[in-house]
């Protein structure tokens, strides 16, 4: 079994894959105006208007009404990272810091509250870890 993406349920698609592109530097593929997914090596990235919800199940899935959640991106320098997101990011939880574990983590919010870490394996550990 392989993880293939997250989605985000929400009522503004342009807003959050606008969002999403200029943090990750990645465009956006567009399948129709309710829906586009961003991919990377690793993973994808899928944001679906609330229209979608109902072709699951209505009701099963709501906008920013997440608070569990923490979507992670793992970046080569989150220092810059942050450089860059600090033109456009309204709230950052924290400012990059160093965690127990070995990774230098930026932690912001995206336009529609969706924690998002970006972050950057700084111990040797850490490093190893990422490096396979």
């Amino acid at each position: 079994m392989n993880l293939v993406s997250i989605r985000i349920i929400t009522e503004d698609v342009a807003r959050l894959v606008d969002f999403y592109e200029r943090a990750t530097g990645v465009r956006a593929d567009w399948a129709t105006e309710d829906f586009a997914e961003l991919r990377t090596a690793s993973g994808t990235l899928a944001i679906g208007s609330t229209r979608t919800v109902s072709l699951f199940a209505p009701g099963s899935a709501r906008p920013a009404d997440n608070r569990t959640v923490i979507i992670e991106f793992l970046v080569d320098d989150v220092d810059g990272v942050h450089q860059n997101l600090a033109s456009f990011v309204e709230d950052f939880v924290n400012e990059p810091t160093t965690m127990p574990w070995g990774n230098r983590s930026l932690l912001c919010r995206d336009p529609d509250g969706n924690l998002v870490n970006f972050f950057t394996p700084v111990t040797p550990a850490a490093i190893e870890k990422f490096a396979r």
